[in-house]
């Protein structure tokens, strides 16, 4: 990992992180672990919702694949966390090759494979920012 993410500004509040695969959650968690972010990880969009709206405490960032199981995709997702608490930032990922056009130009989007310094990168450019990363 790129010695120049300590010089980054602490990352404030709780990343959600919503990936079936549990490969890529762990990866995702110890990078978070690495860059000093508190992140609570899920299989299912269903459960994170459910998570968020009954222990809602600061929520910076949503990193969630698409395709998950449940009733709850990924983008849709991303709408039900903005619509509820609009200041949250939002990291789309997937696997299969997603139409850029279908993306709300709010969501960034990461097709993976992603390299840890492009989510790196990523995660604090939306967090030091106000809108969507261009990755």
């Amino acid at each position: 990992m790129n010695a120049n993410w300590e010089l980054a500004r602490p990352i404030f509040g709780t990343v959600i992180v919503v990936e079936d695969d549990p490969v890529i959650r762990i990866l995702v968690k110890d990078i978070l672990d690495e860059i000093g972010a508190k992140s609570v990880l899920f299989t299912s969009a269903d459960e994170a919702f459910n998570y968020l709206l009954g222990t809602y405490a600061h929520c910076s960032l949503v990193i969630v694949d698409q395709g998950l199981p449940g009733k709850i995709q990924g983008c849709e997702f991303i709408e039900m966390v903005r619509a509820k608490w609009p200041a949250v930032r939002s990291i789309l990922t997937s696997g299969h090759l997603l139409e850029p056009a279908t993306i709300p130009a709010h969501i960034t989007y990461l097709h993976k494979p992603w390299s840890t310094d492009l989510l790196i990168t990523t995660i604090f450019t939306l967090l030091n920012s106000k809108g969507r990363a261009s990755a």
